[in-house]
């Protein structure tokens, strides 16, 4: 890849860990920069049609409309609630526990939610990962185990599949260097000629002829 290359951007939302494949990336291709574009779920989808990010890291569901995407993992749902709440006493809890609670406001962020969870103002259900990121001493996760799985994909413009997407693409998806598009078969070794057999004349055969008595003539 070329020293002087634009980054490739990568867009995420929140509770999307990256680490593992940028590493990978960097080690594989070291001149080809990467940067990174933190987004809102609603503009997800958005920074991919208008050039912002090659690749987005989405929150499903979403409008696939000219798009290539891959799910990746599914997320847990949690309910937050406050610390001295019944709830909290439950290891799990189903919809029907949570029927009689109040909720937050959805058009709410999810740290605004949590602070308003936290001062009494009700409960929200969040994927696991985004309550972690905004955990804290006042309030407490609790898997809801009835309630819909939060799917995570990476998603890109079909039709600007370049050969950096297909890489990072197969990063993602598990690919070794080995086994990358871009590695060059290995050069099996030559094998050496063997030197011609030569033809042994047989040995010949050695003749032991009988000894004399002695005293005889």
């Amino acid at each position: 890849m070329d020293a002087e290359a634009d980054p490739f951007t990568i867009a995420f939302v929140a509770g999307v860990t990256l680490t593992r494949w940028t590493t990978a990336w960097a080690e594989r291709f070291p001149r080809q920069p990467l940067a990174f574009l933190p987004i809102d779920p609603a503009a997800q989808v958005a920074v991919l049609h208008d050039g912002r990010s090659d690749v987005s890291f989405v929150r499903l569901p979403i409008d696939r409309d000219e798009l290539s995407v891959i799910a990746l993992y599914s997320e847990t749902p949690v309910v937050i609630v406050p610390r001295a709440h019944p709830i909290s006493r439950f290891a799990t809890v189903t919809l029907a526990d949570l029927a009689a609670e109040d909720r937050v406001a959805e058009s709410l962020s999810a740290e605004d939610a949590v602070e308003l969870v936290a001062a009494g103002g009700g409960i929200v259900i969040l994927p696991q990962s985004i309550a972690r990121l905004h955990a804290r001493k006042d309030v407490v996760a609790r898997p809801v185990t009835d309630a819909a799985e939060t799917g995570i994909a990476i998603a890109w413009l079909a039709e600007k599949t370049t050969p950096q997407i297909e890489e990072f693409v197969g990063i993602v998806r598990g690919r070794t260097a080995r086994s990358s598009r871009s590695a060059q078969p290995e050069a099996k070794p030559e094998k050496k000629a063997a030197p011609p057999k030569t033809r042994q004349k047989p040995a010949a055969k050695r003749v032991i002829r009988p000894r004399r008595p002695r005293g005889g003539r």
